[in-house]
């Protein structure tokens, strides 16, 4: 018996246990799935459920039911590479003969004081409720202040101005302009959105540090009743506690077949991974499926391809709202409904077709 463990069903792992649980899986190959929680939470949704305006169990899809598939739940307390070992909270462990880390990732806090302790997150299902819970427990006319005008940020921003049009928002960001990375078409389009949807757009920012009520930024102070952090990334606790090369946030270093250089029985998918892409559940998903293959190559023994295709994106959608959003489709720019639209549809298949 051989055993392949998959440490985490976000959108990396569930794709690569889509692929593997097909007719050519060797009857001697078990495969478990660990998570913790007992559903595939839809991560790029969570801010919905933050705002309110979708319920929790619009975001959960059921883990596949499959008689190949073991499902163990519990909290991944670290890995040994060594002794090919998944060791848990409880104290139990798990062996494995090949393992996929795809724990995702972990809001980045980036050593300021205060950040982690006095805001909320979006990042888990748990520390979305407790989101959810402190926005939707706020009177009119108080503040919600978001650090952070990348995706996650400006999503949360629009949905939570449809969903309580009484309560003060504001973006503080630290580049020019929110969703720096992206086309200028898109920067402009959601800044003039926020504009006219009277959502406060704080630019240049420094925040140095963080107390109960109050945010710093170039140390003079910003009060707030909620703060909301999705102001950065890094890897999960796990991977950057293990002994292997990480790049500056913590995601593993990988060879040419998505493996660890040094344990090559150890696969890395999604945020955990050091790409040349950015982190997204399109990505992981992308390399997910390179991943399967080369599994299978190592069921069977086979050898491994010269090479790997490069991973390229079809594209991205973001949601300014239930009515806007904004993308890029190939070197193409969208705005308006038509890429809002496309969005929901897009997240339609998906849970579909997981389904």
């Amino acid at each position: 018996m051989k055993r392949l463990v998959i440490l985490g069903g976000g959108y990396g792992g569930l794709r690569i246990i889509e692929r593997i649980l097909s007719p050519e899986l060797p009857d001697d190959v078990f495969v478990t799935l660990v998570d913790r929680m007992p559903f595939h939470g839809l991560k790029t949704e969570y801010y919905a459920l933050a705002a309110g305006t979708e319920p929790e169990m619009s975001v959960r899809v059921a883990f596949p039911n499959d008689p190949r598939l073991t499902i163990k739940y519990g909290e991944v307390s670290g890995v040994d590479l060594d002794e090919r070992l998944v060791h848990f909270a409880g104290g139990d462990s798990l062996s494995y003969d090949w393992l996929v880390l795809a724990l995702g990732c972990e809001d980045r806090y980036h050593d300021i004081p205060g950040a982690q302790e006095f805001t909320n997150s979006i990042q888990t299902m748990s520390a979305t409720r407790n989101t959810y819970a402190a926005i939707n427990n706020l009177n009119p006319y108080q503040t919600v202040t978001i650090v952070g005008g990348g995706l996650s940020g400006v999503e949360l921003a629009s949905e939570l101005r449809e969903s309580r049009p009484d309560l003060n928002i504001r973006i503080v960001d630290r580049g020019e302009s929110i969703l720096s990375p992206f086309p200028k078409k898109l920067q402009e389009y959601a800044s003039q959105w926020f504009v006219e949807h009277d959502v406060q757009l704080v630019s240049m920012a420094n925040v140095n540090r963080v107390e109960p009520g109050v945010l710093y930024n170039h140390d003079e102070p910003v009060e707030s009743d909620v703060i909301v952090w999705t102001a950065g990334i890094q890897a999960n606790r796990i991977v950057r506690a293990l002994p292997i090369e990480t790049d500056n946030i913590g995601r593993a270093k990988l060879n040419a077949y998505h493996q660890l250089p040094s344990h090559p029985n150890v696969y890395v998918v999604g945020d955990c991974a050091s790409l040349p892409l950015a982190p997204s559940a399109q990505t992981a998903e992308l390399q997910g499926d390179q991943i399967a293959m080369i599994l299978k190559k190592d069921f069977r023994g086979d050898e491994y391809p010269a090479s790997l295709p490069a991973i390229k994106h079809k594209g991205f959608l973001g949601s300014l709202g239930k009515k806007e959003g904004f993308g890029v489709m190939g070197k193409m720019s969208l705005v308006g409904q038509m890429p809002r639209v496309m969005k929901s549809g897009v997240l339609w298949m998906y849970k579909k077709h997981l389904g």
